[in-house]
């Protein structure tokens, strides 16, 4: 493994990073059904390549503390947390009705442990935010980007938003924060959330087109305050690295001129690398690495997450090369044994390479596509001028001295921001493309996929050697929520809801 100067370009991008790494070792054994694409077991696969690789030394290693109701509930409905609470494999035939109204039961089904893991990986992300507002400069968590996610219902394997919470976390810091998504599905959990805001920019690169989720039209821009401040990146099967290049840099890098952003989110799902089992882009690993080499460049906070990718071993190739790019370490292409070493055969290299699938992405229509968007981007003129007048106070990590006072009675400060744009979930609906409802599977068998078959009574105990458990602050059960978080520096604002605007 080399390090240093030879890993990667002199300049920002050589800089070391204080990198910070959240991994619960129970993640892995939560287990979506026979035949159900997603993995978690991928996260632990992950994690195994980056400890036999030797990464986990140069990060802090963190335990995420789980994220309680009243975390979730700063975004989420409090009908629907408590649903998710509640339901389980064995009580979700009393519940047909509720698992309609929330969208549970075919992309998105009960398991054994199901709210246990919406809570260690909406931990690991909004822990991720608190390190990045303390002073880490990237903050990781694979387990996390479940993009697909809406206030009051799941979608796309997809069950608490663990990316709007991260980001409503970053803005007790940040005037502006930007999020990219790389999943080779439309962000559109998170766009929504923030259609009608200029505090957050969301950037989504995704395959459109009678493909799930059905969103993402480049023409879907924003609205009222949030106009210009969502872009959409719409793209057809079979791009490659260069062409995706030639869209993500000048794309970004106008984004980050105008938007000047104080912290970045960047949702890497690898079901957009070549060869993912519900995919059709053609990326190579380091293609897809670009990203984050680019976003680490601007040294900026970032926080890396994870999301979609269904070949696992890819995924887990991916991930493990990526958190490399975030220490600026290369790491070697030869693979290290490991417990999972025969999942990577018969090459047992870290990279593989891309096919040669057609690439349905023309010169013309990248470079229209490319034209459009910094078209868009130059009617923002200056970064949008947020007042604050009194701000939440920030989730603070937990003191070393067990008898600390209780932080439940720590005085919490309501928000100077009010924003209405999330109350109303049914009214102007942007709909979907038809037969994009449910994401469609490939079935290819995994190797081993009798390991993902472990229930949550099988999860490990105790925590990984050099693991540090944190925890998020306890507001009172009444503290801050969504509407709190964005705005009330323009008390006029009644916006109408983001998920539902007219084309």
């Amino acid at each position: 493994m080399e390090t240093g100067s030879n890993s990667l370009p002199s300049g920002p991008d050589g800089v070391k990073r204080r990198v910070c790494y959240f991994y619960d070792p129970e993640v892995g054994n939560y287990y979506y059904g026979q035949g159900h694409p997603m993995k978690p077991h991928r996260i632990r696969m992950t994690h195994s390549l980056l400890s036999h690789y030797g990464l986990l030394q140069s990060m802090t290693v963190l335990k995420p503390f789980p994220a309680r109701d009243r975390d979730l509930c700063r975004f989420h409905a409090d009908d629907y947390v408590s649903f998710l609470r509640a339901i389980t494999p064995e009580t979700q035939t009393d519940q047909l009705r509720a698992l309609k109204r929330f969208n549970v039961g075919e992309d998105c089904p009960v398991f054994d442990g199901l709210y246990s893991f919406c809570q260690t990986y909406a931990g690991g992300s909004v822990g991720g935010a608190v390190k990045l507002n303390h002073g880490s400069d990237i903050a990781i968590n694979w387990a996390g980007g479940l993009h697909h996610a809406k206030k009051c219902e799941a979608s796309g394997f997809c069950y608490v938003n663990d990316i709007v919470l991260a980001i409503l976390e970053l803005l007790k810091q940040h005037e502006r924060v930007l999020y990219v998504d790389i999943d080779i599905h439309h962000g559109d959990g998170v766009e929504e959330a923030f259609y009608t805001t200029d505090r957050v920019m969301t950037v989504s690169f995704h395959k459109f087109g009678d493909y799930f989720p059905g969103t993402g039209d480049i023409r879907d821009i924003g609205y009222n305050k949030g106009k210009y401040y969502s872009l959409n990146v719409p793209l057809d099967d079979g791009i490659d690295d260069e062409s995706y290049q030639s869209l993500f840099k000048p794309i970004i890098g106008k984004v980050m001129e105008v938007f000047r952003p104080g912290a970045v989110v960047l949702q890497c799902g690898a079901d957009s690398l070549s060869g993912d089992r519900l995919g059709c882009f053609n990326l190579s690993i380091k293609g897809h690495a670009e990203c984050v080499k680019y976003m680490r460049s601007f040294n900026v906070p970032l926080l890396l997450l994870g999301g979609g990718g269904y070949t696992i071993r890819n995924v887990a190739r991916c991930w493990c090369y990526e958190t490399g790019v975030a220490l600026g370490v290369e790491i070697d292409d030869k693979m290290p044994p490991h417990e999972y070493y025969e999942y990577f055969g018969p090459d047992y290299t870290l990279h593989v390479a891309p096919s040669n699938m057609e690439n349905k992405n023309t010169r013309e229509s990248i470079e229209e596509i490319r034209n459009k968007l910094l078209e868009n981007l130059s009617k923002l003129q200056h970064a949008p001028s947020v007042q604050f007048h009194e701000r939440p106070p920030d989730t603070e990590l937990p003191e070393v001295d067990d008898d600390q006072e209780d932080p439940d009675e720590r005085s919490e400060h309501a928000s100077d921001m009010d924003i209405d744009d999330l109350k109303h979930q049914d009214e102007f609906s942007r709909k979907p493309i038809s037969n994009t409802r449910v994401k469609k599977e490939i079935v290819e068998p995994e190797l081993k996929d009798q390991d993902n078959q472990k229930g949550a009574a099988e999860h490990a105990k105790g925590q990984e050697p050099g693991a540090v458990e944190i925890s998020f602050s306890k507001a009172p059960d009444g503290g801050p929520t969504m509407n709190d978080e964005m705005g009330k520096h323009d008390s006029t604002n009644n916006f109408p809801d983001p998920s539902h605007h007219p084309k």
